[in-house]
C-alpha cells in the first residue's frame, strides 16, 4: 500500500537438535538457569557421597563367606553374608534339601509372567497354559505327589512366597475392583452403598489390621474343625485390601468418560453390560494405566507385612536368616540391600512395562 514503510522481521534463532544424548543433557538438566543450579548442585551432593560410597561397596568390601575377616575389618561392606546365607534368604524355611523345588516353581512362574508380556503370546491358550502353570507350582511347593515329599505352607518363604502372594493377589484383585467401581457408580442404592461402604471399610484400616483378622480373627468365626490354610487367609486378606483402594482408581477412569458416549451407545441399542465391555471400559482402563501400576506395585511391596502372622516371605526371611545366626547379625544392611536389589528389580521392571502399554493405547491417538 502507498505510505506504507517496509519493517523487516527480526531473525529467529536458528533450531537446535532436539535429540540424541547432548540434546537430552541440554534439555533435561541445562535448560534454564534454575535446571542448571539444580543440577550442580545435585552432582556435587554425588561427589561428596558417592567416592565413599564406591569404596564401603566395592573396594573395601569382602566377598568370601568367612565371617572372621569380615569382623576383623573396621571398613567395607561384607558380601559374604549373602553367599553364606542367600540360600535360606530366597527360600526361606523350605527344606534344604528340596529347595530345588522352588527354584524350578518361581523360574516357571516368572518365564510365564514374561512371556504373558509380550504380544506375540496374546492367544486363546495362554489362560489355560496359566492354570497348567499355577498348578504345577503349588504341586512342586506342596507336594505329596509324584514322589514329592509333603511341606506345609507354613514353611514356605522368601522369594517364591513373594511372588505368588503379588501374582495371585494381583490378578484376584483387578476383577474385583472393576465390579467394585461399576458398583460405586450403579443407579441401584443398594449395590451402590455396599460397595462404598467395601471401599471406605478397607480404606479406613491399615494392611496390617486386615491381615491380622485373616489370619486370627477370622478362625475364631469359622465352625469348630473347619479351618483354612493360612496361606489363603493371608491371600484374601491382601486381596480384598488391594480391590478396594484399586476400585477408585479405576472409577476415577469411568467418570472421565463423556456422558454423550454412553448415550450414543443406547441410541445403537447395546445393553448396560455391552456398553460397559465395549464403549466405557476400554477406555477408562487405558486411562488409568498408571494408577493400577502403581497399585501392583505397592501390592508388590505390601506382601512384607506377611511377617507378623509366621509367614516369612524375602522380607522375613532375610530376618530369619541373621537373626538365628550371631556370627552374621551385625550384617543386616549387606542383607537388606540385597532384598532391596531384588524388590528394585521386579518393581522397575513393571514400571517400564506400563511405559510401554501406555505408548501402545496411546498410538491411536497421536496424529499422523
Amino acid at each position: 500500500m502507498p505510505g506504507t514503510t517496509y519493517q523487516p522481521i527480526a531473525p529467529r534463532p536458528a533450531p537446535f537438535k532436539s535429540e540424541g544424548l547432548l540434546a537430552w543433557i541440554r534439555i533435561n538438566l541445562f535448560n534454564d538457569w534454575k535446571t542448571t543450579l539444580g543440577t550442580l548442585v545435585i552432582a556435587g551432593l554425588l561427589l561428596y557421597v558417592l567416592p565413599p560410597l564406591v569404596q564401603w561397596a566395592l573396594f573395601q568390601a569382602h566377598w568370601r563367606p568367612d565371617y572372621e575377616a569380615c569382623h576383623a575389618a573396621a571398613t567395607g561392606a561384607c558380601w559374604g553374608v549373602i553367599a553364606e546365607k542367600y540360600r535360606l534368604i530366597l527360600f526361606g524355611r523350605y527344606p534344604f534339601e528340596d529347595q530345588w523345588r522352588p527354584l524350578v516353581a518361581t523360574l516357571l512362574l516368572v518365564g510365564l509372567v514374561v512371556a504373558s508380556g509380550i504380544r506375540a503370546f496374546w492367544k486363546p491358550w495362554l489362560a489355560a497354559l496359566w492354570v497348567a502353570m499355577l498348578g504345577i507350582f503349588f504341586v512342586l511347593m506342596r507336594g505329596g505327589v509324584l514322589g514329592l515329599a509333603p511341606v506345609e505352607t507354613d514353611r514356605w518363604g522368601g522369594l517364591p512366597l513373594t511372588i505368588v502372594l503379588a501374582l495371585l493377589s494381583m490378578s484376584l484383585a483387578f476383577p474385583i475392583a472393576v465390579v467394585v467401581a461399576l458398583g460405586r457408580r450403579s443407579d441401584m442404592p443398594a449395590i451402590r452403598s455396599l460397595c462404598s461402604i467395601y471401599v471406605e471399610l478397607i480404606r479406613g484400616v491399615p494392611l496390617i489390621s486386615v491381615l491380622f483378622m485373616a489370619s486370627f480373627m477370622f478362625p475364631l468365626l469359622m465352625p469348630q474343625g473347619f479351618n483354612i490354610d493360612v496361606l489363603i487367609r493371608v491371600l484374601l486378606g491382601i486381596t480384598l485390601f488391594a480391590a478396594a483402594y484399586m476400585a477408585e482408581v479405576i472409577r476415577g477412569g469411568l467418570q472421565a468418560i463423556p456422558k454423550g458416549q454412553l448415550e450414543a451407545a443406547a441410541t445403537l441399542g447395546l445393553s448396560y453390560w455391552q456398553t460397559q465391555r465395549l464403549v466405557v471400559l476400554p477406555q477408562a482402563l487405558a486411562m488409568v494405566v498408571p494408577g493400577i501400576m502403581n497399585g501392583f506395585i505397592s501390592t508388590f511391596k505390601d506382601t512384607s507385612l506377611v511377617t507378623i502372622v509366621s509367614l516369612y516371605e524375602l522380607t522375613g526371611a532375610m530376618g530369619l536368616a541373621l537373626n538365628a545366626d550371631a556370627n552374621w547379625r551385625p550384617f543386616k544392611i549387606e542383607g537388606y540391600l540385597f532384598i532391596a536389589l531384588i524388590y528394585f528389580t521386579f518393581c522397575f521392571s513393571m514400571s517400564r512395562y506400563s511405559l510401554w502399554i501406555e505408548k501402545q493405547l496411546n498410538k491411536g491417538n497421536r496424529r499422523a
